[in-house]
C-alpha cells in the first residue's frame, strides 16, 4: 500500500452500501480538538455512572469478540473523561487509562457521526499521530479502528476501538462486525442509563412516601394536640368541662359507673379570691397548677380528674367505696400542703357515693356538694362525707 492510500484511511458506514471516507483533520501534533459541545458530552457520559465502575462481563465479552474478530492485538471500550481515556473494558491492553492528548479516541469524538468507522491504516504513516509515538503494552502502535459510542442525543461517549502493533485492513465483514458490536455496547449503555433512571424515581417514590408518612405522622400529632388542647385545661393539665361532657355522653365512659359502686370528690380552693387580690393572677394561676398536680398525683390510671369551675376539681372514682376516696382526698390536701407556694393553700372536700342500683350521676353529685358546703362551713381546709 503507498503513502497516498495510507493517508487516506477510510472511515466507513457500519453496515451497508460503501462507507463515507472521513477526511484527515490537518491539525498539527499535539493539538487534538475537542467536540464544540465538550461540556455537555462530559454531562451526558456521566450520566451513565460509567466511570471508574468494576469491570462488568457483559463489556468484556464483547471488547474479547471484537479483537478476535479482526484478529487484532487488542480491544478495548474507551470513555472519553475529561484529560483522560478510561478503559470500561480491554483485551490485550495492560493499562486501565491514558492521557487523552495521547489518544486517538479523542480525535475519533470530535469528528464523530453516527455509524461511522474511523479506521487508521497505519498511525505512522497518519501526521495526527505519528508525533505521537503511541504505544501498545511497550510495542508501537500501528492500527487502530474505532466505532463511536454515541448518546440517543447525539453525543459521543467514548469509543469501541480495535488495535494491533501491525498495520493493516480490516475486510468489509469485519467493519460490519465492529459495527454489531458497537450497537450492542450501546445497547448495554442505555440499560444501566435505564436502570438508573428507575433507581432515581424509585428512591424518588420512596423519599416522596416517607415524605408523606412524616405529613401524616405530623397531622396526627396535631389533630391529637388538638383534640387534646379542646379536652384539656390548658392551665392545670387535668381535663376540662367540654370532656367531661363527652364522658358523660359517652356509653363506653360510663360503663364502668352504671356497673360497680363509684364515689365523687368536689374539690374547691379556699379563700381563691383573695389569693388573686393579695398575690395577683399569675400567683394565682400557680396555686391552681399546684392543686391540679396534687389532684393528678393521689388518683390512679383510670379515675378521672376535671376542673370543673374557676377553682373548683371534680374527681369520679370508679369501683371505689367512701372510706378509700376519704383517704385520697386526705393525699390531696397533704401534697397541697408541701406545694412550693409563697403562702398556704388549703382546699374543702366534699365526698359521696353513688349506688347504680338507686343513684343517677347528678343525684350523687349533689351530695357532693352538700357536703362541700359543710367542709366550708365547718372552718375549710377539711373534707366532709355525705354519708346518705
Amino acid at each position: 500500500m503507498n503513502r497516498a492510500r495510507l493517508r487516506l484511511a477510510a472511515v466507513t458506514a457500519w453496515s451497508g452500501p460503501p462507507m463515507p471516507i472521513v477526511p484527515l483533520r490537518p491539525s498539527p501534533f499535539p493539538l487534538l480538538p475537542e467536540p464544540h459541545d465538550e461540556s455537555a458530552r462530559q454531562s451526558a457520559l456521566e450520566g451513565y455512572e460509567l466511570l471508574d465502575s468494576v469491570p462488568e462481563a457483559a463489556y468484556d465479552d464483547l471488547v474479547r469478540l471484537a479483537a478476535t474478530l479482526c484478529d487484532a492485538s487488542a480491544a478495548a471500550i474507551a470513555l472519553v473523561d475529561n484529560g483522560r481515556i478510561w478503559y470500561k473494558a480491554r483485551h490485550g491492553l495492560g493499562e486501565t487509562e491514558r492521557l487523552r492528548s495521547q489518544s486517538i479516541c479523542s480525535q475519533l469524538i470530535a469528528d464523530a457521526e453516527p455509524d461511522r468507522l474511523m479506521v487508521i491504516a497505519d498511525t505512522a504513516e497518519d501526521p495526527r499521530f505519528a508525533g505521537l509515538g503511541l504505544k501498545l503494552d511497550g510495542r508501537p502502535l500501528r492500527f487502530y479502528a474505532g466505532a463511536p459510542l454515541m448518546s440517543p442525543d447525539g453525543y459521543a461517549l467514548g469509543t469501541l476501538c480495535v488495535l494491533d502493533h501491525r498495520p493493516r485492513e480490516l475486510r468489509a465483514a469485519q467493519r460490519d462486525g465492529v459495527a454489531v458490536i458497537a450497537r450492542q455496547v450501546q445497547h448495554l449503555f442505555e440499560l444501566r442509563r435505564y436502570a438508573i433512571e428507575q433507581r432515581r424515581l424509585l428512591s424518588e417514590r420512596e423519599a416522596f412516601a416517607l415524605q408523606l408518612e412524616s405529613a401524616q405522622a405530623d397531622l396526627q400529632r396535631r389533630h391529637e394536640l388538638l383534640q387534646h388542647s379542646a379536652r384539656h385545661d390548658a392551665l392545670t393539665g387535668l381535663l376540662n368541662r367540654s370532656a367531661l361532657s363527652q364522658l358523660l355522653g359517652s356509653e363506653d365512659a360510663m360503663e364502668p359507673l352504671r356497673n360497680a359502686a363509684y364515689t365523687l370528690l368536689l374539690v374547691d380552693v379556699d379563700h381563691f379570691k383573695q389569693v388573686n387580690d393579695r398575690y395577683g393572677h399569675l400567683l394565682g394561676d400557680r396555686a391552681l397548677r399546684a392543686v391540679g398536680d396534687a389532684v393528678a398525683a393521689s388518683i390512679r390510671e383510670g379515675d378521672v380528674a376535671v376542673r370543673f369551675g374557676g377553682e373548683e376539681f371534680l374527681v369520679v372514682l370508679p369501683g371505689t367505696h367512701l372510706a378509700t376516696a376519704s383517704e385520697v382526698g386526705e393525699r390531696i390536701r397533704q401534697r397541697l400542703a408541701r406545694a412550693s407556694l409563697p403562702f398556704a393553700l388549703t382546699v374543702s372536700i366534699g365526698i359521696a357515693g353513688g349506688d347504680p342500683a338507686r343513684d343517677r350521676p347528678e343525684q350523687v353529685f349533689d351530695r357532693a356538694d352538700r357536703a362541700l358546703y359543710r367542709a366550708k362551713a365547718q372552718g375549710r381546709d377539711r373534707l366532709a362525707v355525705d354519708e346518705g
